[in-house]
């Protein structure tokens, strides 16, 4: 739906290419987290923890070993020192790091294929088109106003998009909440689509799981920016309200910023430095400034633990065949199952030179889950049934490198760990 969503507005206000709309199943393999899209070569990397350039592609091509090393030499890629501290998303690439942006990645990737084939260029200006597609599609307002693609067809269709929340983690939610915990929930989404989601997942008793809801939250900069450059702002039909200059008592906010929602958390604990946990699947608008800048406890949750184990979720299994048929005719891999293209998200081998052993590393999106998470699962539900004083071994803990990971490390971690030293 998101490719549909930004491919439609392409070709029918950018005057793209129409091949853009027919999507293959097997294309979505091109879908990975962790690549970063180079915007004025058109090409996509995976980067190794040092910042070399492990696999590419130029468009959706793969580029051999022999091209790589060419391009981009067995060195440091030239942006690789900005896009490691996080901080910046730059006009010279973008960061893939979550499965809402991914289908955008693929999109581009055909885009460029698109225009290599009409008219042979080198550099590319696509970005501002795929800027105003995202903005057509995910405005405040859009949702509202039924323009776009994306919204309306949510609206209409949650069954076919959502998954309920397991009992599991609902009573995990309740179990908190009662043993004195204050929970928050806070999304970039905009308050009417919070609801929509929350609704559907939780049930309309949803608000009732939750001390604090923030929306439109406009991560990272929600723990970037001082209170003055983001204050919070009330709500009321779902239109924001004047800035608030502190945050005095638990409710439904929008906007914001971290350092005003601690003092609030200050008030409602009573202590001096309340600690925080905060969970969240991007690590550029979650785990990243959580840590970085409010010096939260950070709980990645990564699919991609989950690797090859699929699980089917107990609602779809019940399900009258008929309806089944309907969406799970050709329903592609799971977006967490290992890439072809792009191999391991945790591990991969550097391009070889001649005759060169090829040595295995880890990837920088490895690297970045054990420097910025405390601890990374698969899913709420892996730790749903846990008692709630259960000791988790985090990764700074210096047992080794992956202690972090819960149930159990990726396998492709476990092998070579030995040789995987921690800088």
């Amino acid at each position: 739906l998101i490719y549909d969503s930004f491919a439609q507005y392409l070709v029918t206000e950018k005057g793209y290419d129409k091949g853009l709309l027919t999507l293959t199943p097997e294309s979505l393999d091109f879908c990975r987290k962790g690549l970063v899209l180079d915007l004025e070569d058109g090409n996509f990397l995976k980067l190794a923890e040092d910042g070399t350039v492990l696999r590419a592609s130029h468009g959706t091509r793969s580029m051999t070993s022999e091209e790589i090393l060419e391009i981009y030499g067995r060195r440091e890629w030239k942006h690789f020192s900005t896009v490691s501290g996080m901080l910046s998303r730059s006009a010279k690439y973008y960061l893939y790091d979550n499965y809402f942006d991914l289908p955008g990645a693929l999109l581009c990737a055909r885009v460029v294929d698109s225009l290599d084939q009409h008219d042979g260029q080198k550099k590319y200006d696509f970005w501002k088109d795929m800027v105003a597609a995202i903005q057509h599609n995910y405005k405040i307002s859009a949702f509202k106003e039924d323009s776009g693609m994306f919204f309306p067809e949510v609206k209409n269709h949650p069954d076919k998009y959502l998954q309920r929340c397991p009992e599991s983690v609902k009573k995990w939610l309740k179990q908190l909440k009662s043993s004195g915990k204050i929970l928050l929930l806070i999304t970039s989404s905009h308050s009417d689509y919070c609801r929509l989601l929350c609704e559907y997942i939780l049930g309309n008793d949803f608000e009732e799981y939750f001390d604090i809801v923030i929306t439109n939250a406009l991560k990272p900069g929600f723990f970037s920016h001082t209170p003055n450059q983001r204050p919070f702002r009330t709500l009321e039909n779902d239109e924001e309200q004047e800035a608030l200059l502190s945050l005095d008592k638990p409710g439904w906010y929008s906007q914001g910023n971290a350092i005003h929602l601690y003092e609030l958390l200050k008030k409602m604990t009573g202590k001096l430095d309340p600690k925080v946990v905060y969970f969240g699947d991007s690590m550029h608008s979650d785990i990243f400034p959580a840590r970085h800048y409010s010096n939260w406890e950070t709980v990645f949750i990564l699919e991609e633990l989950l690797g090859d184990k699929v699980t089917v979720p107990a609602e779809t299994e019940s399900e009258p065949l008929e309806k089944k048929g309907k969406y799970e005719g050709h329903q592609p891999k799971a977006p967490y199952t290992v890439s072809k293209q792009w191999g391991s998200f945790f591990m991969d081998r550097l391009p070889g030179l001649e005759n060169a052993e090829e040595t295995l590393v880890r990837t920088w999106s490895c690297k970045c889950i054990s420097t910025y998470s405390t601890i990374a699962i698969p899913s709420l539900e892996a730790i749903a049934d846990l008692p709630l004083d259960y000791r988790f071994t985090r990764f700074s803990s210096n047992i080794s490198a992956t202690a972090g990971y819960y149930p159990s490390p990726p396998r492709e971690l476990l092998p070579s760990e030995e040789s995987v030293t921690m800088k």
